[in-house]
């Protein structure tokens, strides 16, 4: 049975539907050795060979099949950028080792580990920390991703002044961010003092590039701190930062 190439890639466990698409508008991709470029191309289970160049110099040669599907957790730690490649600093995936599983290793756990091509879900700022999702599942990829989809995010984030009420309203209404940029209204579930910081919970749908700092900022609140704590059903729990672990589907959505 035939399928569409950028699904075949998301199975393969290299990237989503999204980023296969991307990859193939700039002739990154090829089949039995020939570039293609029409995201439309179908291609079939076990006898077409697939050759994706990430544009990070490093060829991956699969041939096409249902991959071994893996989700993991991880609290993330400030520093690190959720990305499969470290030209710009250290990775996410540098993270997922033996020796940073929230429990004790086994050889389950390496066997789980070995010849997956992780790549996480979403993204979650460098100077951000909390739950980010990681998988090689492109289908969950693109549920958890594409916009119509409308998965929750919650966050916990510190103020160095209290709230008040007028700015809540912008925040929930919506507002432009600068640059001809519109975001949707966040919801405010919680704000309480915590000695000189006041920490709020909101609720995101969007999901914008640093567009919580952003409309925070432009209302004259600094983010002093940014945790994510929950996406779709899935919560961070009481991971250590840094630490990760094994979750099931079903867990996620």
């Amino acid at each position: 049975m035939k399928i569409r190439l950028n699904k075949a890639i998301a199975q393969m466990g290299i990237c989503s539907r999204r980023k296969a698409d991307e990859l193939i508008a700039i002739g990154h991709v090829c089949v039995n050795g020939k570039v293609v470029r029409d995201m439309g191309t179908k291609v079939e289970e076990g006898v077409d060979k697939i050759t994706i160049d990430n544009g990070y110099r490093e060829i991956i040669e699969k041939t096409l099949k249902t991959a071994r599907h893996v989700y993991i957790v991880l609290n993330k730690p400030v520093d690190y950028i959720c990305s499969t490649a470290s030209r710009q600093g250290e990775t996410v995936i540098d993270l997922i080792t033996p020796d940073n599983f929230y429990k004790t290793t086994t050889d389950e756990v390496k066997n789980k580990l070995k010849d997956v091509r992780l790549y996480p879900v979403g993204r979650l700022d460098k100077d951000s920390e909390g739950l980010v999702l990681l998988t090689n599942d492109g289908g969950l990829t693109n549920t958890l991703t594409h916009p119509r989809y409308e998965h929750t995010k919650v966050y916990e984030l510190s103020i160095p002044k209290p709230l008040d009420q007028k700015t809540q309203k912008v925040l929930e209404a919506g507002m432009s961010i600068g640059r001809g940029e519109h975001v949707e209204g966040i919801d405010i579930k919680k704000t309480f003092n915590k000695g000189r910081q006041t920490i709020v919970t909101i609720v995101l749908r969007e999901g914008k590039n640093r567009q919580i700092r952003k409309m925070f900022g432009i209302l004259g609140y600094h983010v002093q701190s940014l945790r994510r704590v929950s996406m779709g059903k899935i919560t961070l729990g009481t991971i250590p930062v840094g630490k990760w672990k094994f979750v099931k589907r079903s867990d996620i959505v």
